[in-house]
């Protein structure tokens, strides 16, 4: 849904999650044996970010295979089936009759793997439904809306022994995951605090149309919801930073919201006062500010701010006892390494020294090239039978932010219990996402 320039990407810090724990990228049940070098994806919503990862797929593994395409837009699978056809691979079969189609697509017995790219609300049952046919699913943000939903994949995902990834390319962005082999270095000492944000104007062009202001899809959350909407790119990296589920665990969340002005302003601006939605009474504040404490007393401030206007921005900020990294000056400053502790130096020279294995091959495309970067660890893994990324834990932690924040907002700002998905797991203190060897 993001769409920035280079320049600013690479000024955004996305590094990651912990390297897959318990669940093994693998089939409940033994499909029929495949030589290694083949990978069988199908794709749920091929819309406009459906449409970026199967582009970004079909350019990254010559081997990959799109047996079938589902989506409730006709023109839009076969737009899809155009450019894998075009890409040589055979033609999909489609799968466009309905909301529910994608439940006959998923009693295939030819994919590895599914990519599921629909409005929020199917993620979940999609990803539920993938992982009891067998099969592996990639989600996209967020992969769940309620803690109940968040159980439901993880004990689908424990059950079954199927992994279910989401697909948060926020966790794979360069600077961040450069910050993340400095972390485990030692640089910064012990993390103490992180600051991050999702400071993105989307209100006129991903809530509402740009043209007419009409309603798109996720326009309803506004209307009934006061919460985080949109959490994982902002906490994303942030659970690899802070060891979040080895190591560390979030234990509880504060929440407390603005009121709701600028959705009715930007309607009186742009088509009059007169338009309904400019009177609508809307439940979602414009900022939503949270704060996160772990088990071992490191702080998370985290906002929501996606109906005002602005430039893009995530201001990520990493403090800890030897430095603080930040993301809005592209600087840094560490005790012992910085010419003068009191004052920033430019962070680019660190990335490139501390360029994390993930980006060695380079990568382009959409979102900077972190898309090609998560595909390809994504895939990659199902290809190799090897551990997801990013973990069913990590995935329904950084979502169920969406759920916990309106919780505490709706008791006046009360802390909130997060919930430990892991069960206790968490105080294995290895690393799971993205290790690295680095000098």
């Amino acid at each position: 849904m993001n769409k920035i320039s280079r320049r600013e990407f690479n000024r955004i810090a996305a590094a990651s999650m912990l390297l897959a724990g318990n669940i093994l990228a693998g089939a409940a049940e033994e499909k029929s044996e495949q030589p290694k070098n083949k990978l069988r994806v199908g794709f749920i919503g091929v819309g406009m970010r459906g449409s970026d990862l199967l582009a970004n797929s079909l350019g990254l593994f010559p081997e990959l295979t799109v047996p079938a395409v589902c989506d409730i837009n006709p023109d839009a699978a076969n737009k899809a089936s155009r450019a894998i056809t075009k890409a040589g691979r055979p033609a999909p079969e489609l799968y466009t009759d309905g909301d529910f189609a994608w439940q006959r697509m998923l009693q295939r017995s030819d994919l590895d793997g599914v990519i599921i790219a629909t409005p929020w609300r199917w993620h979940t049952p999609m990803a539920v439904g993938a992982m009891r046919q067998g099969i592996i699913a990639g989600v996209e943000v967020p992969c769940s809306l309620s803690i109940e939903e968040c159980w439901q994949l993880v004990d689908t995902s424990e059950h079954t022994g199927v992994a279910c990834m989401m697909l948060e390319n926020w966790s794979f962005v360069q600077p961040n995951m450069s910050l993340l082999n400095m972390m485990r270095l030692g640089l910064f000492g012990q993390i103490v605090h992180v600051h991050c944000a999702h400071s993105h104007d989307c209100i006129n062009h991903w809530f509402f149309d740009k043209r007419t202001g009409a309603d798109r899809w996720p326009a309803e959350y506004l209307l009934k919801y006061n919460r985080d909407q949109y959490p994982t790119h902002s906490v994303g990296p942030v659970l690899s930073w802070l060891d979040i589920n080895c190591g560390d665990r979030f234990t509880s969340i504060t929440s407390m919201a603005t009121g709701s002005f600028g959705i009715n302003d930007m309607f009186k601006r742009r088509f009059g006062p007169d338009h309904p939605s400019a009177r609508r009474v809307y439940a979602q504040g414009d900022i939503v500010t949270s704060t996160l404490r772990t088990e071992l007393g490191r702080t998370v401030a985290l906002n929501y701010d996606m109906q005002l206007p602005r430039p893009y921005d995530n201001r990520w900020m990493l403090q800890g006892t030897l430095g603080v990294y930040s993301e809005e000056r592209d600087a840094l400053s560490l005790v012992g390494k910085s010419p003068l502790v009191e004052q920033w130096e430019p962070f680019p020279p660190y990335q490139s020294r501390f360029n994390h294995k993930y980006w060695a091959q380079g990568s382009n495309g959409t979102h900077g090239g972190a898309d090609q970067v998560m595909l390809r660890q994504f895939l990659g893994a199902i290809r190799d039978k090897q551990p997801l990324p990013i973990t069913i834990y990590d995935s329904v932690t950084m979502s169920a932010i969406v759920d916990l924040s309106g919780k505490s907002i709706a008791r006046a700002s009360k802390p909130v219990k997060f919930p430990d998905f892991t069960r206790g797991r968490w105080k294995n203190p290895s690393p799971k996402f993205a290790p690295d060897q680095v000098g």
